[in-house]
């Protein structure tokens, strides 16, 4: 097997920062602004593939915890998978986001120090308005607003970014942001967020 993947969608991301993520421009050499990190977020892959395992149309979500500045590593992280995702979709998805296939997620291979699994369970994530709805049942409930700009109908877009995510990152805010699991209860609504249109692989 290649193990050849790509993945295009969008991320909607939530964090324990008071202020806008400091990640996106120091490129995780900069400390959050609470000394640690504590994230969630939830992916809708609208295309994609593991080999010949098609992906199109599955959720994804993703705990990390992270013990202060992000290149540092250590971090503490989880993987949700949608219910109705085939083991064989999950099976790709699990080595995509531990890092072991290379490409965009490999840095999760070098900075994660425990993972604590993966959990198949519903996970929806919804467009209303510009406001991202997301639930991962029994994890987390949440709904993240982009930040309006100045010109009408334009939203605070940091563009041409090297940050590993994507290099566009919509700012936003948590209006709610509710995470709970792993000994972890978090209440993260009114911080900092973001919306990342993906376009990930190895190829």
């Amino acid at each position: 097997m290649s193990e050849a993947w790509s993945l295009e969608g969008e991320m909607a991301l939530s964090c324990s920062c008071t202020v806008f993520c400091p990640c996106v421009i120091s490129l995780g050499n900069h400390p959050p602004t609470e000394d640690r990190c504590q994230t969630w977020a939830a992916i809708r892959i609208d295309e994609g593939h593991f080999d010949a395992v098609d992906l199109s149309g599955i959720r994804v979500g993703l705990m990390l915890d992270l013990p202060g500045i992000m290149a540092r590593g250590n971090w503490t992280a989880a993987l949700f998978v949608d219910e109705r995702a085939p083991i064989a979709a999950v099976k790709g998805l699990t080595r995509i986001f531990t890092g072991r296939v290379g490409g965009t997620t490999h840095l999760l291979s070098i900075l994660v120090g425990q993972f604590l699994g993966v959990h198949q369970v519903p996970i929806t994530y919804e467009v209303q308005g510009d406001t991202r709805v997301v639930r991962i049942e029994k994890y987390v409930e949440g709904a993240i607003t982009p930040i309006r700009g100045k010109r009408p109908g334009e939203n605070v877009t940091i563009r041409n970014s090297e940050y590993w995510i994507g290099p566009d990152i919509v700012v936003a805010r948590a209006d709610k942001s509710r995470f709970r699991g792993f000994g972890r209860n978090w209440n993260l609504s009114g911080r900092s967020a973001e919306i990342v249109k993906l376009n990930w692989g190895n190829q």
